[in-house]
């Protein structure tokens, strides 16, 4: 039996329910999965709060990985991120549920067009008709979790870093009114779409203006857009830093205290 075929068969026994149980893991992410109507299954990690108690309503944080953390394993998307929130005292002062779902190998968080040949990348945001499956699954997902589990409908925020930064834009185009605020790390998006979602909430942007992967162009451009259409929008350039901007992002001391503080 071909290798994706018995991962596929091993996910597809995964509970489709997003009503992961809290307490069976009290103290870290929980696996669960995620079926679309057409039967795709997205894998994904979930860590509620401590004391978790559905009846009361905590924000809540979709996280998008990067392009090497894709696969079937569902745990190599919590390589980047994952730490930051299991931190005991950002557990204790912001407790929240966070959603770390994995795009498949074959896929990506983005319809962008790219061109590999070139180093930096070249990528091209004039996007498809519709969301890539896997996006529109985690889409789904926090919609689910908002009718399942107890969510702040206020408070719902989106991170992503590099193929996920991008993702993060092009989610905000097309779902503008579903997050309070954003954080797109070493993406880039389309431009001309900022003008849907820069009056709705704040972002806070990051990239390293020596990445040899991701152009910090992308992210000048889409910071520059935004702000001259009216945007609330923090841009932070580390000088020196090449691709891995998310690590100087999460060491940021008011990144926690700023999200959380936000609220449609």
């Amino acid at each position: 039996m071909p290798f994706r075929s018995l991962c596929f068969i091993l996910l597809a026994l995964l509970p489709y329910s997003t009503e992961a149980q809290p307490g069976s893991a009290p103290s870290g992410f929980e696996k669960s999965a995620y079926q679309d109507a057409t039967g795709n299954v997205l894998p994904y990690q979930i860590l509620f709060p401590k004391n978790y108690d559905r009846k009361q309503n905590y924000p809540l944080v979709l996280f998008l990985h990067g392009a090497g953390e894709r696969g079937t394993d569902n745990e190599k998307q919590l390589t980047h991120g994952s730490k930051l929130f299991l931190d005991e005292k950002v557990r204790a002062d912001f407790p929240a549920i966070v959603v770390f779902p994995q795009c498949p190998p074959e896929s990506y968080w983005s319809s962008v067009k790219i061109d590999r040949e070139k180093r930096p990348m070249s990528l091209d945001f004039s996007y498809a008709d519709r969301l890539n499956w896997p996006t529109q699954a985690a889409v789904d997902l926090v919609k689910s979790l908002l009718k399942t589990e107890g969510v702040d409908k206020n408070r719902v925020y989106l991170m992503g870093l590099s193929m996920g930064g991008m993702g993060t834009f092009e989610v905000l185009s097309r779902y503008p009114k579903l997050f309070a605020a954003a954080t797109p790390i070493c993406g880039g998006g389309d431009p001309d779409l900022a003008k849907k979602y820069a009056k709705r909430l704040p972002l806070w942007v990051f990239h390293g203006d020596a990445d040899p992967v991701v152009e910090v162009k992308y992210s000048r451009e889409m910071v520059a857009k935004l702000k001259e259409v009216g945007a609330n929008v923090q841009y932070t350039e580390y000088p020196g830093v090449g691709h891995d901007s998310w690590n100087n992002a999460f060491a940021e001391p008011n990144l926690l205290p700023w999200l959380f503080g936000q609220k449609k």
